[in-house]
């Protein structure tokens, strides 16, 4: 039986799974030591919880449990790989690169260093969002020490060619980090493949707790070395002080456990769900247009823009529809995407722009109501916009396009 409302915003955050939600109920009330308590049982059984969700992390993306630094969150991880490295390298140089379409945790933070005496270039994507390698390579000069690329867009959807990029900030020697947070747990990821010596996560965007996340620091030599962002304690290597959220830590090792199980047989049922939620908008609707790639994208990520809609008109009349205009970290912004800016897209498709996020608890018969009312609701706002004209105020605080 088909449940309202119907959340279709897995890009924002996810649902805790229920198996995550069971391994993490005993820290709380039973277990409930303080991991840097060496002195007695209950100290010992909480470190022990936390290596072995450090050992499942590191599973996921095969690398050394020893390389998985527990964070608050992915913004905390890349403001401790981003910072933590400018700060570390400032000796041998003072530039930065980066992309147009970063996510605020990674654009916000080179701010910050730019207000300080970092020199950061910015590079271009194209239309679909996607980076040229050779672009962040052209940038690269004596003075750069580190790059950092998002592996998958939070908006748009797209994946990077991340690779590509770091193997040649590798043979340029220079730092590369990447913003993983909306890939890891939704695609395969394997670090033994790459040169990658900063990765950035986060657990509830793969069905974990929200308040934890990773970053992923190489431990292959030469030895990345980064400056700790925050004074108190120890822990984590002195890289990141404070007692650790052993029932969040333990719910990211659960929620990594679980992704690498299911990954694969999950992306294959999650793309199909998206592409049948593309075909069934664009057979009732004309003239969609699909931002990102549509290939070379995540499975769950549909952005879409249509022509002569305002899309907080369009959600408000769907409201047992839970979407998106953007990201949800800038949502309440008054200015526009900077990631439908930077490929190119109008202001008036940006206002006409939805994005749905399919995940692992959505159904078909979920994706079919959607359907339906998605069609409905833009045929009635098109012909709302038609009797009333352009801008002006339709019935229950609706709004055609101005």
């Amino acid at each position: 039986m088909l449940k309202l409302p119907i959340y279709l915003d897995n890009n924002s955050t996810t649902r805790v799974d229920p198996e995550v939600l069971e391994a993490m109920l005993p820290y709380f009330t039973e277990s409930y030591g303080n991991a840097s308590s060496k002195s007695h049982e209950f100290g010992w059984a909480a470190e022990a919880a936390v290596q072995h969700a450090r050992n499942l992390a590191a599973r996921l993306i095969n690398c050394e449990p020893r390389d998985i630094i527990f964070t608050s969150g992915a913004t905390e991880s890349v403001n401790l790989a981003i910072k933590g490295a400018a700060e570390m390298y400032r000796a041998k140089g003072n530039h930065i690169i980066t992309t147009e379409i970063e996510h605020e945790a990674v654009l916000d933070t080179c701010k910050n260093l730019e207000r300080k005496g970092f020199d950061v270039t910015y590079v271009k994507v194209n239309e679909s969002g996607i980076v040229d390698p050779g672009e962040i390579e052209r940038a690269v000069n004596d003075k750069t020490i580190l790059v950092s690329v998002m592996y998958a867009n939070n908006e748009i959807g797209t994946i990077q060619p991340v690779n590509e990029i770091a193997k040649l900030c590798k043979e340029h020697k220079v730092l590369f980090h990447t913003d993983a947070t909306q890939a890891i747990g939704k695609i395969p990821v394997d670090l033994s493949d790459h040169n990658i010596d900063m990765l950035s996560f986060s657990s509830h965007k793969m069905y974990g707790p929200k308040g934890v996340g990773a970053l992923y620091k190489t431990g292959k030599l030469p030895r990345v070395r980064i400056e700790p962002q925050t004074d108190g304690g120890a822990q984590e290597k002195g890289l990141r002080a404070g007692t650790l959220n052993v029932p969040g830590i333990v719910g990211f090792g659960k929620a990594c456990e679980i992704s690498a199980k299911v990954i694969n047989k999950e992306a294959e049922r999650i793309s199909l769900l998206r592409d049948r939620l593309l075909n069934g908008i664009i057979s009732g609707v004309k003239d969609v247009k699909v931002n990102g790639d549509i290939n070379n994208r995540l499975p769950g990520n549909l952005n879409i823009s249509i022509p002569g809609i305002d899309a907080d008109s369009l959600m408000m009349s769907m409201k047992d529809i839970a979407v998106s205009t953007g990201s949800a970290c800038s949502s309440e912004s008054v200015e526009p995407s900077h990631v439908l800016s930077a490929i190119g897209l109008d202001k008036k498709l940006m206002r006409s722009t939805i994005r749905f996020g399919i995940g692992r608890f959505n159904t078909e018969e979920e994706i079919e109501y959607v359907i339906n009312k998605v069609n409905e609701k833009v045929k009635y706002l098109l012909s709302i916009n038609t009797l009333s004209g352009n801008g002006s105020k339709t019935k229950k605080g609706e709004y055609a396009e101005n």
